[in-house]
């Protein structure tokens, strides 16, 4: 029987989609482990670890743009046949993640005492804490370099090699973690440090093949300033909407904390189930930034305008399962993380906003990745800021004012996502970013769109 042009299209998709699902939860997947290794040093080690590791997190995660910025910018040339031009991007964002990752060790070195000092809230905390920062700093650098890795190979359609040279940092980091922690088969007792440093060694594997295979590819690997200010400017938006991301999340738990313990624990539940449904529907967006962006590149609109919306299909009727499996389970999911009767009252309240978002989420997040792809960054910032301001943080402070609690909380983020779901099918129906060619920073009229 003859392939049709939607089992060819389904192929490619799910072809890009499940390794980078893969390659997205597998680091969460290993922290789960790291905790539990870790855990079984008592409180304070765990608590330091939190502290330690959310730190290292904020200061390395807003730097998205090395890898979305370059798989929209690598795509373009990649569907311009031009794969020498696609591996540059790779390399010029390597140079970026080096660059940027060394200066965040420096700074934050010298900031590392006072900063853990004011999250930590205790002494002891803040001393555990400290011990892991110092070495898990080290691994910044390593961290972007995997980011740009990612980044321009999803742009030249292989996600695949950046799952298995993930997975072969984590396997070395998850190997050393409870040797080095628990002091096993004759290994130095080091602690909390430990973890540091198995973290820093499988970040280190992953970024040595990352980089080996762009110097396979046989390009020039000296710095090129113009190209680097280019993704600069690419990655100037992401960071905005990436900072809008954060400012909604970190008051709604700062709003949830003054509800209670139950409240907070609540909420810290749902929003990682949320996390786990976001990392899911993320893997068909980056999918459609690779496909669309190579659409672009080769002159072919129409073909990426197909593209968005079967992506968009696939990811709405994935997104609406989730959400039925979801809300069959009301009553069992939340009790495998709880039993505490008051916390289950308030997720409870969360749970069917929860659910209800999800098909908002399912369109939004694709078509995120749709115009990531085409590389309309600047509209996509402007979307999500004009949302958290105008939906999400108005309803999260006024849930603290009116006494609204989760319910309050939750409704800010169905706001949020419905907000940005308008906006980015308002925006993909215009056709305005459907610009062909590989300038991803040219921004054309309507009708040269194709």
């Amino acid at each position: 029987m003859a392939e049709t042009d939607a089992d060819a299209g389904a192929r490619r998709i799910l072809g890009l989609a499940l390794p980078a699902l893969g390659v997205l939860v597998a680091e969460p997947l290993y922290l789960l482990f790291d905790t539990a290794v870790v855990g079984r040093l008592g409180a304070l080690a765990l608590a330091g670890l939190a502290v330690g590791g959310l730190i290292l997190t904020l200061v390395s995660t807003q730097l998205t743009f090395l890898s979305y910025g370059t798989t929209a910018r690598s795509a373009r040339m990649h569907g311009a046949g031009d794969r020498p031009a696609a591996v540059r991007e790779g390399i010029q964002a390597t140079w970026l993640a080096l660059g940027i990752g060394t200066v965040i060790v420096i700074v934050m070195q010298a900031l590392a005492a006072p900063v853990t000092e004011l999250i930590a809230g205790s002494d002891d905390i803040a001393t555990e804490a400290l011990e892991w920062l110092r070495v898990g700093l080290f691994g910044a650098p390593l961290i972007l370099i995997g980011m740009a890795g990612n980044g321009w190979m999803r742009g030249v359609q292989n996600t695949l090699r950046p799952l298995r040279f993930v997975i072969a940092g984590l396997v070395v980091s998850a190997v050393l973690c409870p040797l080095l922690v628990h002091g096993l088969a004759g290994a130095p007792r080091l602690e909390l440090v430990g973890s540091a440093i198995a973290n820093v060694a499988g970040q280190s594997i992953s970024a040595v093949l990352f980089v080996g295979a762009l110097v396979r590819e046989g390009e020039s690997l000296r710095p090129d300033p113009t190209v680097m200010r280019k993704q600069l400017v690419l990655g100037r938006d992401l960071i905005a909407r990436s900072l809008a991301f954060q400012a909604c999340f970190v008051s709604a738990a700062a709003v949830a904390s003054r509800f209670g313990a139950a409240t907070v624990a609540a909420h810290q539940v749902v929003l990682q189930l949320w996390n786990f449904i976001a990392l899911t529907l993320d893997s068909l967006a980056i999918a459609a930034q690779a496909l669309v962006g190579a659409a672009l590149g080769a002159g072919h609109a129409p073909e990426a305008k197909r593209m968005a919306w079967r992506i968009t299909a696939w990811s709405t009727v994935f997104s609406l399962v989730l959400a039925a499996v979801f809300a069959a389970g009301h009553a069992v999911i939340p009790q495998i993380f709880t039993a505490d009767p008051e916390v289950l009252d308030q997720v409870g309240i969360a749970w069917w906003f929860f659910v209800a978002v999800m098909p908002l989420a399912g369109v939004a997040f694709a078509l995120d990745g749709v115009l990531l792809g085409a590389g309309d960054a600047a509209f996509l910032r402007n979307a999500t800021l004009g949302s958290a301001v105008v939906g999400f943080l108005p309803l999260i402070w006024m849930s603290l004012a009116f006494d609204w609690g989760l319910a309050g909380i939750w409704t800010g983020l169905f706001l949020f996502l419905a907000l940005r779901t308008l906006s980015v099918v308002w925006r993909t129906a215009s056709g305005k970013w459907a610009v062909v060619g590989t300038d991803i920073q040219r921004r054309a009229r309507p009708e040269t769109a194709g």
